[in-house]
């Protein structure tokens, strides 16, 4: 378990969320894996400001804290594809309301 998760463990759910969830572009790039399985340059253009070090970073942590999985297949060149595991799916409600409350937000400040 990583450091940040344990020690919000000790304070509250909600750090907990923050913590796992919390990063440049996890939650965008969770958005993007409930569409289904994707390789990392697929994502990359998906988050086009991500850089590719932040991205692999935000990444690893996804999958150490098992919302993501990584599965690496011995091909020439080599091909690494990214999913949700069941405990990542089960952030669909929470992204999606993000999602349209974003959306929402977005339209308001345009008007």
């Amino acid at each position: 378990m990583r450091l940040p998760v344990s020690r919000a463990m000790e304070v509250c759910p909600v750090e907990v969320a923050v913590s796992v969830l919390g990063g440049t572009w996890k939650l965008t790039l969770i958005k993007h894996l409930l569409g289904g399985t994707r390789r990392f340059n697929e994502l990359g253009r998906l988050v086009p400001l991500a850089n590719t070090k932040t991205l692999t970073r935000q990444l690893r942590e996804l999958e150490e804290d098992g919302i993501v999985r990584r599965t690496v297949y011995s091909e020439v060149p080599p091909r690494v594809e990214y999913d949700l595991t069941a405990r990542g799916r089960s952030l669909e409600a929470l992204v999606s309301a993000m999602d349209v409350w974003g959306a929402e937000f977005i339209s308001q400040q345009r008007a």
